[in-house]
């Protein structure tokens, strides 16, 4: 039988540099605006405070108020919120997508690849192991961004149905975007979504969006424009059991060993 559809709605904003107070509330009427009905609410990398890389002025802990405002949110919304922020654990910097359930509880993925072209990983620490979330027995990759650009990390050995980025990627990269979110989508034949922020950051890089989702045959399902927006979209699951049925590609796949 097979599962039943999934509801996800995905923020596209810009973030007001440096500020996570200020974007906190301007995320609240969005999500109030859902009213409930989304299975997930997914928000950019760093929402709180953009691409920053002053880990020691902007890190909070995983007690510190935006995650507390993650699992307000999370309750009210009924929904999993789910977006990355600058987290402080013991004596080390994270970027860290944080998954917040309604009932409280959270999981979490720190990044794997650092951003070295702008020295992310100077003060950041690297990931060390992949998350596989799950709801409604939907199975759930977590990536941040520059995870993109590293195929082995994402490659499905889990068979999971959806592997999800959440990003600040530049617009003057744009055509990596596109082109690295299909062909993740192609070779792992799940769904692969990006959510990505516009505007300008405090460095002066501009971002245009496009938000996207693509099928488990790497099509273009959905993507927003370069404005603020929320997309929101349902995905079927039957589509996945039809597309690995029709084309088992899976099954050729290397088994290897990540050290």
């Amino acid at each position: 039988m097979a599962k039943s559809d999934l509801k996800l709605s995905l923020i596209q904003m810009d973030i007001a540099w440096e500020q996570p107070r200020e974007n906190r509330q301007a995320l609240e009427s969005r999500i109030a605006a859902l009213k409930g009905q989304q299975h997930i609410i997914v928000l950019p990398e760093m929402f709180n405070t953009g691409f920053s890389m002053k880990a020691a002025a902007l890190a909070e802990s995983m007690q510190g108020e935006t995650l507390q405002w993650m699992k307000e949110q999370a309750l009210q919304s009924r929904s999993i919120i789910a977006g990355s922020l600058i987290i402080s654990e013991d004596g080390k910097y994270y970027n860290r997508l944080a998954w917040v359930l309604p009932d409280g509880s959270v999981a979490h993925y720190d990044k794997r690849h650092l951003f070295s072209y702008a020295g992310e990983q100077v003060d950041f620490e690297p990931g060390q192991k992949r998350v596989i979330a799950s709801v409604n027995g939907w199975k759930i990759c977590l990536q941040v961004c520059y995870d993109l650009r590293f195929p082995v990390w994402a490659r499905n050995t889990d068979d999971y149905d959806v592997l999800l980025y959440v990003a600040n990627w530049p617009e003057k990269r744009n055509y990596a975007w596109e082109a690295l979110l299909q062909a993740r989508a192609i070779e792992n034949m799940s769904y692969v979504i990006g959510v990505n922020r516009v505007g300008t950051d405090g460095n002066g890089h501009q971002y245009i969006g496009n938000t996207s989702i693509y099928s488990p045959v790497g099509e273009l399902i959905v993507k927003a424009g370069a404005t603020e927006q929320v997309l929101s979209h349902t995905l079927s699951h039957q589509l996945i059991e039809d597309s690995r049925f029709k084309f088992p590609f899976l099954q050729d796949r290397d088994n290897f060993v990540l050290l």
